[in-house]
């Protein structure tokens, strides 16, 4: 499947039951964009794991979780609350929510929706 908006490759995972309300469509399985991190309802065609996004991207629980909060990251003042869940959860399953966008930042085949240099900060702050 490719992304509806870029165009580029998407991964599928499935989601947390307790993160479903911030899955698109509230549906237990998404797919993620691997170029400008969108999440989009999953069509069941990929198979791929989401460190087909970068290598340090987690996979599991906290990679979905993590890659349901880099969908809502466009919109931080509107969708607060999901990302403060989604990043929770990525953290409460081990992985540093802040130091995976610090490493996005730095991969050359992404091209966030969001701009990681602005929303950084501001997660930072969101999640304190």
């Amino acid at each position: 499947m490719s992304c509806p908006v870029c165009g580029g490759r998407t991964v599928s995972f499935a989601v947390p039951a307790a993160l479903r309300s911030h899955a698109p469509e509230s549906g237990a399985d998404a797919a993620l964009c691997t170029t400008c991190l969108r999440t989009v309802p999953a069509d069941g065609s990929d198979d791929a794991s989401l460190d087909a996004v970068a290598p340090a991207f987690p996979t599991g629980e906290a990679g979905a979780a993590l890659a349901l909060a880099l969908g809502h990251l466009d919109s931080l003042a509107l969708e607060r609350d999901a990302i403060d869940d989604c990043c929770s959860y990525a953290e409460r399953a081990g992985t540093d929510a802040l130091l995976t966008l610090d490493r996005l930042a730095d991969e050359p085949d992404v091209d966030p929706h969001f701009d990681i240099d602005r929303r950084r900060p501001q997660l930072a702050e969101m999640l304190e």
